[in-house]
């Protein structure tokens, strides 16, 4: 009867074995997942603050820079 009881247990220590891993590993996949998210966003935000720093620089030297008129030839 130990034996049947032992190699039952060892069954099911083997099982909950193999489901801890795939719930550890689909807790990394998921973590990954996330930080590469979260980097996307960060990168994200640092493009559009630049963009929209160097648009406004653009506008301010485009203001101050002085407006020349073209003659057109009939």
């Amino acid at each position: 009867m130990s034996e049947t009881h032992n190699k039952s247990r060892q069954r099911a220590e083997i099982a909950f074995a193999k489901e801890q891993s795939q719930f550890f590993a689909r807790d990394s996949a998921v973590e990954e997942l996330d930080s590469i998210v979260q980097a996307r966003e960060e990168k994200t935000l640092r493009l559009r603050e630049a963009r929209l720093a160097k648009e406004l620089q653009d506008r301010l030297a485009a203001a101050a820079a002085p407006v020349s008129k073209r003659v057109r030839k009939a």
